[in-house]
């Protein structure tokens, strides 16, 4: 009886063992998966640095310009005041 209980007790463990895990079809399936994940994230990225990146152009031009129009009014100011004396 313990022979026979012994067996199965190891026969049991073979067939457990066998089954585990994924076959090749699901590795290849679960990658393919993962890399169209992967590139959809990727693309999602590059449309937000793309927006991110005119907003910032966009603000330092604005800034450039005030800073321009500033600098001209101070030249203005700086002419006028030498004109003055």
């Amino acid at each position: 009886m313990k022979k026979i209980l012994t067996i199965l007790a190891v026969a049991s463990i073979f067939s457990l063992v066998a089954c585990g895990g994924p076959t090749e079809e699901e590795k290849a399936a679960a990658e393919a998966e993962a890399a169209a994940m992967v590139e959809e994230m990727m693309g999602g990225l590059e449309e937000v640095m793309e927006e991110a990146t005119e907003e910032v152009a966009e603000e330092v031009a604005t800034e450039g310009e005030e800073m321009v129009a500033e600098g001209e009014e101070e030249v203005m100011e700086e002419a006028t005041e030498e004109v003055a004396e």
